[in-house]
């Protein structure tokens, strides 16, 4: 089985345009917490599919959903209305309280119209207003207009010039932003908890100041809750426990569970002054086959209470973590909120993470040293242990 595994690898990447540094595993299957490949061998997932797989692998209910969808309809394109589209707008409508939303494939798409609307918007009220402000270490994809706003210089060098009007502010710090306010800036877009840049949790003075702020000059404010959202902070949404509701706000990842789709939502007010017919579209998205992924998810969450289990599994997470921070020299802090948490360690975590998976235990890595930690939202206590158990093992 050995030699089909490394038969596949290296037909695939005859294949591929090499952009990726993949894992030496071909994964075959998934139940529950649990990765399979395809010699048998059982993965305990720590990583979700870079937190996708909120659900975790072989939700039934989920699956039979979009079994059933496949045999009705899968694709129309948006020239027509379809019945999947319908409730998983109101299901995104409702748990985010925004009012309009626009179904994209991806969430770098659902920046790009995020950034599109806000410089719309400005333009519909006339006030020549074009610049963002960004978050140093942010993370917001990986297209010309993503990467722009994007505040780590080693993913946009390779692709200067950039878009113009970008600044970026240090995150946590008000001051900092307000210094780069001018009567050009259109919008501040942010990670309510960044995750790329090293799981840095925004605080709430930060957050409701920005608000005040945008509120007192004109601006809107953009909140990327690509993968800290859907439940993964412990509210359906990092910016909720702030009180602080964005103009606009981009999601992805975890909203379909596994399926390709993302979404941009935003206020009344930005709806009706801003985007109109032909300024932005796609051909994919609000598709029915990603749509019964996002209204059936959205329905399993609510149903199960995914939250609350969230916020239970935090809590014992958080401890067990503080507790591998005392007790390993390697380990110097914990960061993080609810199944989002980071450890960030005294040396580079890439043989830590290798090992790891030798361990038969999945982690990816974020920003400066730190191992990232987004499990599927359905994990148990015992799972926990387990990882744990690994870690200080590696460690």
């Amino acid at each position: 089985m050995a030699g089909m595994a490394d038969t596949y690898i290296k037909e695939t990447e005859e294949h591929l345009v090499h952009t990726y540094n993949r894992f030496p595993v071909v994964l075959e299957r998934g139940e529950g917490v649990f990765l399979y490949d395809t010699e048998g061998r059982r993965y305990l997932d720590f990583a979700a599919g870079i937190a996708v797989c909120s659900l975790g692998y072989g939700n039934k209910e989920l699956q039979d959903a979009m079994k059933q969808q496949i045999d009705l309809l899968m694709h129309t394109s948006n020239l027509y209305y379809n019945t999947a589209c319908g409730a998983a707008a109101g299901a995104l409508k409702r748990i985010t309280g925004m009012d309009r939303v626009f179904f994209t494939n991806s969430g770098t798409e659902a920046i790009e119209g995020a950034l599109k609307a806000a410089r719309k918007y400005a333009y519909q009220k006339g006030t020549g207003r074009y610049e963002y402000i960004a978050m140093e270490h942010s993370f917001h994809g990986r297209s010309i207009g993503a990467v722009s706003v994007t505040g780590n210089s080693h993913y946009r060098e390779p692709f200067e010039p950039m878009l113009p009007g970008v600044k970026f502010a240090k995150f946590n710090n008000l001051d900092s932003v307000k210094a780069l306010v001018s009567d050009k800036t259109c919008a501040v877009i942010l990670e309510p908890v960044q995750g790329e840049g090293g799981i840095h949790v925004s605080t709430g003075e930060f957050m409701q100041g920005i608000r005040k702020l945008c509120d007192e000059e004109g601006i809107l404010m953009i909140c990327d809750e690509i993968q800290c959202g859907m439940g993964r902070t412990g509210n359906m949404f990092a910016w909720q426990s702030c009180g602080t509701k964005p103009d606009i706000m981009a999601m992805a990842k975890a909203i379909g569970n596994g399926a390709p789709v993302g979404a941009f939502a935003m206020t009344e007010e930005v709806a009706q002054s801003s985007l109109a017919p032909g300024d932005h579209g796609t051909t994919y998205g609000g598709n029915p086959f990603v749509c019964t992924a996002v209204a059936k998810t959205v329905e399993i969450f609510e149903k199960e209470d995914i939250v609350s289990h969230v916020r239970e599994m935090g809590e014992y997470l958080k401890e067990r973590l503080d507790h591998l921070v005392q007790s390993k020299d390697s380990v110097i802090e914990r960061r993080g909120v609810g199944l989002m948490q980071g450890i960030r360690l005294s040396a580079p975590p890439a043989e830590a993470i290798q090992t790891a998976l030798q361990e038969g235990l999945l982690l990816i890595s974020a920003g400066d040293n730190v191992i990232r930690l987004v499990p599927p939202l359905v994990i148990k206590k015992e799972h926990v242990d387990e990882m744990i158990r690994i870690l200080k093992k590696i460690l």
